[in-house]
């Protein structure tokens, strides 16, 4: 008998030595391309230093295993896991920062993309919102201006004693004007900070430029190849905007997954996406996916072509409406990760919010399709409350019955962008409202809904 115990405990312990070994196999690189790619970003394009980078971005859960260096003299950063699974991110100008993966390191430094030119213009001197210059005076009368500035304090202020609700920057703007703006030590308004997956809401953008000029329709089948071959071949690019196109999926992020090694071992995540197959009927089952927004991104790419795809979106939209410190950072493949990599100041989110509050007009000029916003804003079939729409959140619910809206006490018409750790540009246009927060969130956040309601309340009636 205490033999047989005896053996039964070591293929125990052989068992768990084996799944720990198989789990390190598959996480450790995760772990190591996140930190390499978020210490690349934050140091080499948004210049903070690397000692606050590792204290906060890389300071919880299984990313305190890693270990972590910024090389300023190539402009990278590397990552190890106990010395294992060395990972590698490189920074380059008007690209942002790629992990290298499936590629060698040089062949990535020499690829010829040609990135777009920021228009050589002052904004500090050009009035809000085509620039950065507020005026030297503003009425707020109308505005209980105590009750915004003290829900905006609120939302900065940490309710425990552990810092994790680490607001970093808030901007209010109503009826086109900043009305309200606040930000945390070290950032600034000229702060690029991430968005996480407020860039799929920057990839309807690109993909509602592509409609407007006829190169692509909602009706239409997505230009891939392999789709054409099978069941693949009912997808429309509609279903794909919805996150409704029925490909088998695992958006999780708890640990490794096939989400996280599109984006942190992946060369080219488009592709890799949209290899695999069919599970649902297209159009009848919402699953938020980050592969489907890269399979988009991949066609936006295909549909530009190679000699201006990295130059268009900004030319032809981002810096149009004065978003020059926006990136998009591409994969290794040069494909923008359209569902995830992107920085920019909380002024520039706020102009990009602006532009769908107006209906994809800017200055009196139309950017997006007659009728875009009207689309992005439609529910999801099977999304729960119809809380998605074109790769932007909404607030619709029930119109009738406010406690089946996310934000029972915010307006049913609002659409929001929303990203990782609580990045929101919040866009209600029944209020003229646009509302962006970023931030670190770990724990706990705000409550959003409260926050909003009560900066509604503070506006004129």
């Amino acid at each position: 008998m205490q033999k047989l115990i005896f053996r039964s405990l070591i293929i125990i312990l052989l068992g768990a030595l084996t799944y720990g070994i198989y789990y390190a196999w598959l996480a450790f690189p995760i772990i190591t391309g996140y930190g390499a790619k978020i210490l690349c970003s934050c140091t080499m394009l948004v210049g903070r230093s690397e000692s606050d980078v590792i204290s906060n971005e890389l300071s919880a859960g299984l990313l305190t295993l890693g270990s972590y260096r910024a090389d300023y003299s190539d402009s990278s950063a590397t990552a190890t896991v106990f010395g294992l699974a060395k990972r590698k991110a490189i920074y380059r100008k008007g690209l942002g920062c790629t992990l290298i993966n499936e590629i060698k390191e040089e062949e990535l430094r020499n690829q010829p993309w040609v990135v777009a030119s920021v228009p050589k213009i002052d904004q500090d001197t050009i009035p809000w919102p085509a620039g950065n210059q507020l005026p030297d005076y503003l009425d707020l009368t109308p505005y209980d201006i105590n009750k915004i500035q003290q829900t905006i304090n609120e939302a900065f202020a940490e309710p425990g004693e552990e810092n994790s609700r680490r607001t970093r920057a808030i901007v209010v703007v109503h009826d086109g004007k900043i009305i309200a703006e606040k930000y945390a030590s070290g950032f600034t308004s000229k702060t690029r900070q991430m968005g996480w997956s407020m860039t799929k809401s920057l990839t309807n953008g690109i993909i509602g430029l592509l409609v407007r000029e006829q190169k692509i329709s909602l009706n239409d089948h997505p230009p891939i190849k392999a789709w054409q071959q099978d069941e693949r071949a009912t997808v429309l690019l509609h279903h794909l905007m919805q996150a409704s196109s029925g490909l088998e999926w695992e958006e999780i992020y708890s640990g490794p997954s096939t989400a996280t090694t599109m984006l942190f071992k992946k060369r080219d995540a488009g592709s890799y996406a949209a290899a695999f197959p069919l599970k649902n009927t297209p159009g009848e089952v919402f699953y938020y996916s980050s592969g489907t927004t890269n399979i988009l991104s991949k066609i936006s790419r295909q549909l530009i072509g190679d000699t201006e795809y990295h130059s268009y979106p900004y030319h032809h939209l981002f810096y149009k409406i004065g978003m020059h410190s926006l990136v998009i950072e591409p994969d290794p493949d040069g494909t923008f990760v359209g569902s995830s990599f992107s920085y920019a100041t909380a002024r520039d989110w706020a102009r990009f919010g602006l532009l769908y509050l107006n209906d994809g007009y800017w200055m009196n000029e139309r950017i997006l399709p007659e009728g875009w916003v009207e689309y992005t804003a439609t529910p999801a079939k099977g999304a729960k409350r119809g809380e998605y729409g074109a790769q932007f959140w909404l607030n619709a619910g029930n119109a009738d019955n406010p406690s089946d809206r996310h934000f029972p006490d915010v307006p049913a018409d609002m659409l929001y962008c929303s990203g990782y750790e609580d990045q929101y540009v919040f866009i209600i246009p029944s209020k003229n409202l646009v509302v962006v927060r970023l931030g670190l969130t770990t724990g706990n956040g705000v409550d959003y809904n409260q926050f909003l309601k009560h900066i509604i309340d503070a506006l004129p009636e």
